[in-house]
């Protein structure tokens, strides 16, 4: 009875890891998508213009998150998201980058 108590706890043990990960999945349905479609070309994406497509879409993307973001903080007691940027060190002119290369190996 004893061995048996223990393959359960084993068994249990193993099982609950997988079932603490489990996420529902469900497929996006054509509503949705179109819904998202016209967010994007209100936020000014414009699904014909191919030459301008990573950077047009990520901008419209961008858009509509600072606007859900918006609309979340003014419901919630958090404030709003808070997009941050460093930068490091200087950028280079063409004065401070220098053409002299000295030779790498030079025998005498």
């Amino acid at each position: 009875m004893n061995a048996l108590i223990k393959q359960i706890a084993v068994a249990v043990a193993l099982v609950a890891p997988v079932a603490a990960f489990a996420q529902s999945n469900q497929p996006v349905t054509r509503a949705q998508v179109r819904a998202d479609l016209v967010r994007l070309e209100q936020a000014g994406y414009n699904p014909l213009d191919w030459l301008h497509y990573p950077e047009n879409i990520q901008a419209a993307e961008q858009r509509v998150s600072a606007q859900e973001g918006a609309a979340q903080s003014n419901t919630s007691g958090y404030g709003p998201a808070v997009q941050g940027a460093s930068q490091s060190g200087s950028a280079a002119t063409d004065s401070a980058v220098s053409t002299y290369s000295p030779p790498v190996y030079q025998h005498n």
